[in-house]
């Protein structure tokens, strides 16, 4: 084994064959836009690592365009992310202060399932939320009562949304329920354990505007939030709307909105509306430069199972992405691609650590030799925006690839694994300000 070492100046070459290049200042203008639609005061959803997007650097500057409050799933990321934030140097909002970009507050809706003992055992994951200064969310009497049990531990009432279901039939009360979970929660706050600041729900087709389905929704949160005033709650933050709702149903926008997908710069409904049409614009670009590109015969076959067989001589190029760093199974014999300014597809099946493409044929119609259009090193891009600066035309979107593989753009950033480098450019991270944060209520 070799004992040498490099200099201690001596530049790295990356090691990764990869790379998903994040435009952070795409990011900052799709903000812009839809608060500007808003009209209100704005939750960026950055939940699973910024869909995929990388938490920090989203998270900041979603801050230094206006946000005021983010919003994770899972509480584990949620600690993860004050952390991340702390490092940073911003400030948590002081009691009874309204959240700013300086100051922001952090919600987490999915904490593990805890009895109260457990919930107030020292270390309980709720306890940590609390010391974390998190505000959480609450579907259940049996919620409540853990989140209580940790906040009388911790000598520090939690902040509290509770959540009514009004036709998702996934987490929150459904209109049976609810009023044991005011009951519940009114009892909780009266005792000093809780403050109940939030009314939140989710809508379930607030991307197909003509179905009527939003309409019912909204109508069911109304009577939710009348039975919470009988039970003599009345949250100052009501918040029904994600990126669909805010975009189509302007009803819906009450004292928060939550903004997830549109940030990214993706339309919730391509079909609806696209991205361009909305003035969004995709904030990541994968690409991977070309491994080996070479010529292969006349009816030979690609990749496992020999799904797809070249149908004249052909020059076929190797990209390093597989299923290991998330791109689709389902992507086999379609996935576009693009290369050298052509747009091409995957070929055969989709390996765990790379895949074919297709470069086109190696002779001609008269069977003369024809030079490969790419070489090793030339950089394929599977998805981003082709309407960005310098950017290939004949790159692909994320919807084509979601129409490709039958998913939704959602799931195609999203599920981007983590050997492939995020590497964000453009705006700055946010430079927190030492302005006390001003008195409000929420």
């Amino acid at each position: 084994m070799s004992h040498l070492q490099d200099p201690p100046d001596a530049a790295r070459e990356p090691a990764t064959t990869s790379r998903a290049v994040i435009d952070l200042d795409a990011l900052a203008r799709n903000a812009h836009v839809l608060a500007a639609v808003a009209g209100t005061p704005w939750m960026a959803v950055v939940k699973a690592d910024a869909y995929g997007h990388g938490l920090l650097p989203v998270a900041t500057t979603c801050l230094g365009a206006g946000a005021t409050w983010l919003g994770v799933a899972q509480l584990d990321e949620a600690l993860h992310l004050r952390e991340l934030l702390d490092a940073q140097g911003l400030a948590r909002p002081l009691p009874g202060a309204a959240p700013s970009s300086d100051a922001p507050r952090i919600l987490c809706w999915l904490a593990p399932a805890l009895d109260p003992d457990r919930a107030a055992a020292p270390g309980s994951a709720l306890r940590r939320a609390l010391r974390a200064d998190l505000d959480l969310s609450a579907s259940t009497p049996g919620q409540l009562e853990a989140i209580a049990a940790a906040a009388r531990a911790e000598r520090e009432p939690a902040r509290i949304h509770l959540k009514a279901d009004t036709g998702m039939s996934r987490a929150g009360a459904v209109a049976e329920d609810l009023p044991a979970l005011a009951e519940a929660a009114r009892a909780a706050r009266d005792a000093g354990d809780i403050d109940v600041v939030g009314l939140w729900s989710h809508l379930s087709r607030a991307d197909e505007p003509a179905c009527g389905s939003t309409e019912e929704h909204l109508a069911r949160f109304l009577a939710a939030e009348r039975v919470l005033a009988g039970a003599g709650l009345h949250p100052p933050i009501r918040h029904l709307a994600a990126t669909g709702g805010l975009l189509w149903h302007p009803d819906t926008r009450l004292d928060l909105v939550r903004i997830g997908i549109g940030l990214y710069g993706l339309s919730p409904n391509p079909a609806l509306a696209t991205a361009a049409s909305l003035d969004l614009h995709p904030v990541m670009r994968l690409e991977a430069p070309l491994i080996q590109v070479k010529r292969v015969p006349a009816g030979r076959a690609v990749s496992y199972g020999g799904t797809w067989a070249a149908p004249t001589d052909r020059w076929l190029a190797l990209v390093p992405l597989g299923y290991a760093d998330g791109i689709p199974r389902a992507a086999a014999d379609g996935g576009p691609v693009a290369v050298a300014g052509m747009r091409t597809t995957i070929v055969g099946r989709v390996c765990m650590d790379q895949v074919v493409i297709d470069l086109g044929p190696a002779v001609d119609a008269n069977g003369r030799p024809l030079a490969a259009p790419a070489a090793a090193g030339d950089m394929a891009v599977l998805w981003g925006d082709p309407r960005a600066d310098g950017a290939d035309p004949a790159t692909p979107t994320a919807d084509e690839w979601a129409e490709a593989c039958g998913t939704i753009n959602y799931e195609i950033v999203t599920r981007l694994g983590p050997r492939v480098p995020r590497v964000p450019t453009g705006a700055p991270a946010h430079r927190p300000s030492r302005t006390a944060p001003r008195k409000d209520p929420a």
